[in-house]
């Protein structure tokens, strides 16, 4: 059963354009492409972000928040952190009017159409090696190209997948329930046959023999992506394992720290990463007294910059965060659990609880034929191809970027999307370069700032915008070319950027201050 509706007229829209439309209490996104009418759900199903504040790239929607990517036309999503498809419905012309028939059903998303094989149509095993971002959608993935083999995912946590940034964030402010965390339910693994070893850590992978081993035996294998992302590096300082010193990487690691919170006032930060002010952010929202305790100068000066970096530092003191930089800890003193933090300089002071985020390093270090790197993580080829049949992903996949030629490894949770979703296409018979735009956010004493593309280092910033005004754009150049683009309040810019990055058609630098940079996209794409 539907609805017919009147959703607009032809003239409304000019080609390239987007805007939401009605059909009673439904909010739609209609989009004119080539002179055709599309439909789809005018909200991301990620997090609820309205889409026509993104961009409309030739078919390609992208969403201003998490830059998740749909076809315009079908509903697709084609980039993470969407997981599930967009309802598309047909527009139907009549005159000048556009209309379309309006199911009853409707629910404003979709799983996208996959394989299940009930039992597997033919011998072909493939393991998928970690439980996060990348392991979970390349399994997802491998069943929608239509694999319709053995598929077993393992993973060393216990939990079914779920969505890692928001431990930081929402979760460990006490903003996000728990339901909002599962990725997806067990009846989904289940239906589509994708197996769950949870609680277990691969030992050796024989590629010789493609043979996986773990705690319970050995696995063979026709294919198999390592995805198994990082850990948090810890302290190695007299008394660093007295209790109350914690990491957060982890549900369980997040969950330890909700419990150990609860009746702590002092709570000191060791390091100024993302996640340790993201901690820190969340846990001046419980009411705490919290401390940063880092070598930098500024925060996020190695990714932002001084002048950004300076910003966060300013909201975070408005929120009641004290910083002592330039110092690290030398010692932590307690009976059996931590009372005092000793300084590189001998000052001191007292925690109840101690909480380090000074960096995350690549889970590599599975025996057998593939060895790490000098970094320690996993070299792929442009297939994110280990050697013959193994791939690796995530965290720990190290590539040459295709724009500038460089080494590069992102731990972002984008990227680990975008890349166990190509991984499980090559796998699956595909010759897909690895070629998408890394981006990330972070969001923290009232501030969201944007980042798309990547800059280790850099010759300038040029900025668009006004910083105190928490407005702008920041530019990184190296070698005459814009690397990395960073934005505040300008959602709308950043996803135009990641379009102009990934169709390699960023404007001359010389122009950058002068052009709009919407206009400017609006004229190329």
């Amino acid at each position: 059963m539907s609805k017919e509706f009147i959703i607009g007229k032809k003239n409304d829209l000019n080609n390239g354009e987007m805007k939401k439309v009605d059909a009673g209490e439904h909010k739609l996104l209609l989009s004119r492409i080539e002179d055709k009418y599309y439909i789809i759900a005018a909200h991301c199903n990620h997090y609820g972000a309205p889409l026509e504040d993104g961009v409309l790239s030739k078919d390609r929607v992208v969403c201003p928040w998490h830059h998740a990517i749909f076809n315009a036309k079908t509903g697709e999503a084609l980039d993470g952190p969407a997981i599930d498809d967009l309802p598309a419905i047909q527009v139907k012309e009549n005159g000048n009017e556009l209309i379309i028939d309006m199911p009853n059903d409707y629910e404003g998303f979709k799983i996208p159409k996959m394989q299940t094989p009930q039992p597997p149509k033919h011998d072909h095993v493939f393991v998928i090696i970690g439980g996060g971002a990348a392991g979970n959608l390349a399994a997802q993935t491998l069943r929608q190209d239509g694999f319709e083999g053995r598929l077993i995912l393992i993973s060393e946590e216990e939990r079914l997948p779920y969505d890692r940034p928001n431990l930081s964030k929402e979760y460990l402010s006490g903003d996000a329930p728990k339901e909002w965390m599962t990725l997806r339910s067990m009846d989904f693994y289940d239906k589509y046959k994708i197996e769950l070893l949870m609680g277990f850590r691969v030992s050796n992978i024989d590629t010789e023999n493609y043979q996986i081993t773990y705690k319970h035996g050995t696995i063979s294998y026709h294919k198999a992506l390592i995805a198994t992302g990082g850990s948090p590096i810890k302290l190695n300082l007299p008394g660093s394992d007295l209790e109350n010193i914690m990491y957060l990487r982890s549900y369980s690691d997040a969950d330890k720290i909700i419990d150990a919170q609860k009746d702590k006032k002092s709570i000191n930060i060791i390091g100024a990463s993302f996640i340790a002010m993201e901690t820190a952010d969340s846990l001046t929202k419980r009411g705490h007294d919290v401390t940063v305790i880092a070598p930098d100068k500024v925060p996020f000066e190695k990714v932002f910059g001084t002048d950004i970096g300076n910003l966060f530092k300013d909201a975070h003191e408005k929120q009641g965060v004290k910083f002592i930089l330039g110092r690290k800890p030398k010692e932590f003193i307690g009976h059996t659990k931590v009372n005092k933090i000793v300084l590189d300089n001998n000052d001191s002071l007292d925690t109840d609880l101690v909480i380090v985020g000074i960096g995350v390093k690549p889970n590599a270090d599975i025996s057998g034929n593939v060895r790490p790197n000098d970094e320690g993580s996993l070299d792929v080829d442009k297939y994110l191809r280990i050697t013959n049949g193994v791939y690796a992903a995530g965290d720990i996949a190290r590539y040459k970027d295709n724009r500038t030629g460089e080494k590069q490894r992102i731990t972002h949770w984008r990227t680990a999307h975008q890349q166990g979703k190509i991984a499980a296409l090559n796998m699956n018979g595909k010759k897909i370069e690895y070629k998408s735009v890394p981006f990330f956010w972070t969001k923290q004493a009232g501030l969201a700032i944007k980042y798309v593309g990547h800059a280790e280092n850099w010759d300038d910033i040029i900025y668009k915008g006004n910083i105190e005004e928490k407005k702008f754009l920041a530019y990184y150049i190296k070698n005459n070319k814009v690397h990395a683009v960073a934005g505040m309040n300008a959602d709308k810019a950043i996803a135009a950027i990641e379009e102009l990055i990934r169709l390699d058609k960023m404007p001359n630098i010389s122009h950058l201050k002068t052009i709009d940079i919407l206009e400017y996209f609006n004229s190329v794409s």
